[in-house]
């Protein structure tokens, strides 16, 4: 037996979070499917999009290729893969090739759109009946298990611009979004990455975030319009430190040019501008004052989430 399938994720842009892994007593919470984060972001229509194939074998093997090239580290995406093939009685080679078209470890959530559509897409080559949420908790644990991320995949299974009020799992986590059109698109521009667990490894930084992240919340949901949440969002970069001068320009540039507002990739050195169509030139030349046009990303929202494709 051979079989092929293909699903694409949305990437996963996170403008502001609340690191939800300790109980309130400080304890580490056990359970991956309860740890999680609060927060919120958008899906654009760049992502990942992940072809699985499958080939009966006398031993089990798994290959993850990224833009075409061997990736034995990509510990997220083979989690994923072993904890579905424990539903089958059968012995396969599992070849993922990842195509990813937005920058890696800038907080475009590469991490989790590639589980999330490796868990699709397998489900669909191995002729597994699972929902959506049973597959978003398999991505979920992968993501938690290997340190990549907290809580990108439930609202990846959505798009558009998405809350998690509720931490946890697809099924356990409160999931809402915010009503934004389609004649909306966003303009991201890159520096650099970030090296995430390095710097949510600080004990003073993980109260900072948490703290703001909690007002940031609070101050969205009782005004959730974009431009409140885009300002909001904006704030919790820079009272939590992590805007650069150069992040703190862009945004500064981009809000002068039309945007309807900016904010930080979380986390990377990235910023994300939320525009109408009426302004996307406009806030696209500002942005190419301090970033060569190949670091510059304009996407449309996906509305659809992650889906089987082909």
């Amino acid at each position: 037996m051979l079989n092929l399938a293909r699903a694409f994720s949305p990437a996963g842009i996170s403008s502001f979070f609340e690191i939800c892994d300790q109980t309130a007593n400080g304890k580490l919470i056990a359970d991956p499917e309860q740890v999680g984060a609060r927060g919120g972001g958008f899906s654009p229509d760049k992502g990942v999009l992940t072809e699985v194939v499958v080939a009966e074998a006398k031993e089990k093997q798994v290959q993850v290729f990224i833009n075409g090239k061997s990736c034995p580290e990509a510990e997220t995406t083979k989690s994923v893969v072993n904890a579905l093939l424990k539903h089958v009685s059968e012995t396969y080679n599992v070849t993922v090739n990842h195509h990813v078209e937005v920058p890696v470890g800038a907080g475009f959530g590469s991490s989790a759109a590639g589980a999330l559509s490796a868990a699709l897409a397998l489900s669909k080559a191995l002729r597994l009946n699972f929902t959506y949420n049973q597959l978003g908790r398999v991505a979920h644990v992968a993501e938690v298990k290997s340190k990549t991320g907290l809580g990108t995949v439930g609202p990846l299974l959505f798009g558009g611009c998405g809350l998690t009020i509720k931490p946890g799992a697809p099924g356990l986590a409160q999931l809402d979004r915010i009503p934004v059109s389609s004649d909306h698109r966003l303009v991201i521009g890159t520096f650099r990455p970030y090296p995430t667990k390095e710097i949510l490894s600080f004990p003073e930084q993980r109260e900072r975030i948490n703290y703001w992240g909690q007002k940031t919340l609070k101050r969205i949901l009782a005004d959730p319009s974009l431009e409140n949440f885009m300002d909001a969002c904006k704030t919790f970069s820079l009272e939590t430190g992590f805007a650069t001068s150069r992040v703190k320009k862009l945004m500064e540039l981009s809000e002068n040019a039309g945007a309807v507002g900016a904010a930080q990739n979380m986390l990377g050195e990235a910023v994300h501008a939320l525009v109408t169509v009426d302004n996307l030139e406009s806030v696209h030349e500002s942005f190419k004052k301090l970033l060569p046009k190949e670091k510059i990303i304009i996407a449309n929202l996906d509305f659809q989430g992650a889906r089987i494709v082909g």
